[in-house]
């Protein structure tokens, strides 16, 4: 399948935009005069690209101005207006931060609930269709929203880093609630079909009273619209690698803020008398770390590579939330072997 980009685009991009939109019209981001406006400006710009790829997949972008005239019976009308209202709202509130110095928090707060309805509206969009059921259920408006306040957390993270202010510690648990919405919802809808939505051949046809019925053709022998613009399949051809290299970007980026932190620790403790000693005779900073430094950080370094050794063999819940073990066995550790032999095929001894 091709999916449609456009799709991809919008989802991901508005809803950085909305959840970052969120964060800034509660006060979490930066309170600097500069960085604050200009942090605003970026979730607009964010949200604002979303906006207009979602146009690219209407069946005429030209007409895309009529589909925000069905706001009695559309949630996609009703996404678009509530859009607007908050680009407009929200542009005020970022111009006001920047002339006054400080943001109006009453604005903000009215811009941080209508971005929270927009994510709503987005969701309902999908949620709305009962033909397909692994959206059709209570799960799809939080998985949502957890999407856009994980794309919110993360980028007004990143702006109260870039103005050097401290980030509040609840943020943190915004991302971890986020991420869980994320996961509830894949597992609890992977295995989500027609039949146990209590559609079936037999309600379809209205034939169940004669028996069982058995379709001798799909139901439909080209592609379909929700076919070619929804289902993503991405690197059909390259899936076991980019699983591998999924799960080592997740396990590098989970244990390097602890390695830095043995690291740093092993660099402090070299005594700062013989590096000066080396920099009096004239020697570079190559030669003082390979010659001073590295050997004083011999014994952090083996303590560190023993950690990581041992933690690659115990590694589970990393590599399971990530890809079960999948594509096939590709990402399949020895724990997880063990957790598919045991619970799952309840094989206990050979």
């Amino acid at each position: 399948m091709h999916p449609a980009k456009s799709v991809i685009v919008f989802t991901t991009f508005s809803g950085l935009g909305f959840g970052m939109m969120f964060f800034l019209g509660l006060g979490v981001g930066p309170a600097d005069p500069v960085i604050g406006p200009l942090a605003c400006i970026f979730a607009m710009v964010a949200a604002g690209a979303g906006l207009i790829a979602s146009t690219f997949h209407l069946g005429n972008p030209q007409r895309a101005a009529k589909a925000l005239t069905q706001v009695a019976s559309s949630w996609l009308s009703r996404e678009g207006v509530v859009s607007i209202i908050l680009m407009g709202l929200f542009f005020l509130y970022a111009v006001l931060w920047w002339s006054g110095g400080a943001p109006s928090a009453v604005l903000g707060y009215v811009c941080s609930a209508l971005a929270a309805l927009a994510v709503v509206c987005t969701a309902m969009i999908y949620a709305q269709l009962k033909t397909v059921p692994r959206w059709s259920n209570a799960f799809t408006v939080p998985m949502f929203l957890g999407f856009a306040a994980t794309g919110g957390v993360i980028a007004t993270a990143i702006a109260l880093a870039l103005a050097g202010e401290a980030i509040p510690k609840g943020l943190g648990l915004v991302l971890m609630a986020g991420s869980a919405a994320a996961y509830a919802y894949r597992r609890m809808t992977q295995m989500t079909t027609l039949a146990s939505a209590g559609s079936t051949p037999e309600t379809a046809t209205r034939l169940g009273g004669l028996g069982r019925v058995r379709l001798l053709e799909k139901p439909h022998s080209e592609p379909n619209y929700l076919m070619k613009e929804m289902v993503y399949r991405v690197g059909r051809k390259h899936a076991e690698k980019l699983a591998l290299f999924a799960v080592i970007v997740s396990d590098i980026w989970q244990w390097t803020p602890l390695m830095f932190l043995i690291l740093l620790a092993g660099m402090v403790s070299v005594p700062q008398d013989q590096q000066m000693a080396a920099v009096l005779l004239g020697a570079s900073w190559t030669r003082r770390f390979f010659t001073i430094v590295l050997p004083r950080m011999k014994t952090i370094i083996i303590i560190a590579l023993a950690i990581r050794v041992i933690e690659n063999f115990k590694v589970f819940d990393n590599f399971y939330i990530v890809t079960g073990g999948g594509p096939g066995v590709a990402t399949e550790t020895i724990s997880i072997y063990i957790y598919k032999v045991t619970q799952q095929e309840l094989i206990w001894g050979y």
